[in-house]
């Protein structure tokens, strides 16, 4: 009996496992980052927690490695079943199963997307904040520990997830957690699996932190003659305890891209993208005082606006970046960094990244939640021209470097994967790594769940 038609004797419905060369095809790779794919060996489309359980246990007994899916926005391969066996697409466990509108509360299955949630929260004047630019779904974001635009003031995933159903290597069923809004009761499991990259067990079901709908939202676009001097803007806002909802950079390249691709007409230059949001006469009032820092650091042109329409169309240059490289060189890839470095450090470290990919002629870009610290560097690669690899990659390891000498972080959000295994070391010290990875033995003896990523 072949591993397909054993699984399919497993679950309820044979159609929820595929061999479908397509669908191993698109399964076997993150979207749109540059690491190789690998084809799974079958295809599993779970539709309950006991379909989980049962693949679990099969997988367990015959030490068949297992890769959740989501929907494969990662960057860091954390999707690619490097080993092959079984990769379990959530897509179909996609329910929001109660929302507790009193308690700021709502429990979904893994594959509901982010603005599927949002959609569903309006109707009670909820709103689900974490915003990692891709309509990710919210398993898949929890496993990587996402933030994005909204982290400056709603944090990540990590402190937006109250709890988990969470299925294990032997196909066991915990829950961690719960619906207080806080708890000293034990050791934080949600915070473990948070951020665990499907290394440590598959969920099935997430409670998340959501909040009110705000009264009143502002936009703003501040344009910059440099991004020092945007970085420096950004830091100063920080620094004077300015409530910010959002404050991106992106540098004249990304504008550049964005506007070829969207036919946009925003000026090429470093620019910093905010929101403001609250009752409307203390926006105001807060957006006054940063105004005269954005004046004071160099900003030569604003536009800011409250309606809709205008700051969802003054986002587009932040929110498709990524998609506007992409196809600004199709059969490309891109090769993105996410390092997160102290405040301080900010508008040095930006200042290099921008030097080293202008210093090996690469097409790239600077981009990120720079109100954290958090910032992207984007270089688009051809991952068949080995030349092109080794720059990318150095330009890469220069970026991470500056920011673990700075007491920052190899990654702010995206996850280690594959692509910053070889810098978790560096990070974190040879002691901390045999913790985690005793960890990961305890969890998973079998070296079953989503082997070969985080460890080198």
């Amino acid at each position: 009996m072949t591993l397909a038609e054993a699984l399919r004797t497993l679950l309820t419905v044979p159609e929820q496992v595929s061999i479908n060369e397509t669908v191993l095809e698109h399964h076997s790779k993150d979207v749109t980052s540059y690491h190789p794919g690998v084809t799974p060996d079958v295809v599993v489309f779970p539709s309950s927690t006991e379909d989980v359980c049962r693949v679990m246990q099969y997988a367990d007994t015959h030490a068949i490695p297992v890769v959740p899916f989501g929907i494969g926005s990662s960057v860091e391969g954390q999707v690619v079943p490097v080993r092959g066996g079984i990769s379990m697409d959530f897509t179909q466990m996609n329910k929001v199963l109660e929302v507790r509108p009193e308690d700021f509360l709502v429990r979904v299955q893994p594959g509901v997307t982010r603005l599927q949630l949002n959609q569903h929260l309006k109707e009670y004047g909820l709103f689900f904040p974490v915003d990692p630019g891709a309509d990710a779904t919210l398993g898949g974001m929890a496993a990587t520990n996402a933030s994005g635009t909204t982290a400056v003031r709603y944090g990540t995933m990590r402190d937006n997830v109250l709890g988990l159903t969470v299925v294990t290597a032997d196909g066991s069923v915990i829950t961690t957690g719960g619906q207080a809004a806080k708890s000293s009761a034990g050791y934080n499991l949600t915070g473990l699996f948070v951020g665990s990259e499907g290394t440590l067990g598959t969920f099935t079901e997430l409670t998340l932190r959501v909040y009110g709908i705000p009264e009143y939202t502002l936009a703003a676009r501040a344009v910059f003659p440099d991004v020092g001097s945007a970085s420096q803007a950004a830091m100063g806002m920080m620094m004077c305890g300015i409530a910010l909802d959002r404050v991106e950079l992106v540098d004249e390249r990304t504008v550049n891209v964005v506007n070829n691709f969207k036919d946009t007409s925003f000026t090429e230059a470093p620019t910093l993208f905010l929101e403001f949001s609250g009752n409307k006469a203390a926006v105001d009032n807060i957006f006054l005082l940063a105004q005269e820092i954005l004046t004071e650091e160099g900003c030569i042109e604003l536009e800011f606006d409250a309606d809709q329409a205008a700051r969802t169309r003054m986002w587009t240059a932040r929110h498709d970046a990524a998609f506007a490289f992409s196809a600004s060189q199709p059969g490309k890839k891109l090769m993105t960094t996410d390092v997160c470095v102290p405040l301080s450090a900010l508008p040095d470290a930006i200042i290099e990244a921008r030097r080293a990919i202008d210093d090996n002629g690469l097409d790239g870009a600077i981009l990120g939640h720079v109100g954290d610290g958090n910032y992207h560097a984007v270089m688009v690669v051809d991952p068949e021209n080995a030349e092109d690899m080794r720059r990318a990659s150095h330009v890469n390891a220069e970026i991470v470097r500056f920011a673990l000498e700075r007491g920052g972080t190899c990654t702010g959000e995206h996850g280690i994967g594959l692509g910053k295994a070889k810098y978790l070391p560096e990070e974190h010290g040879a002691g901390a790594v045999k913790m985690m990875q005793q960890i990961k033995r305890v969890f998973d003896p079998k070296d079953i769940l989503n082997p070969g990523k985080i460890f080198l």
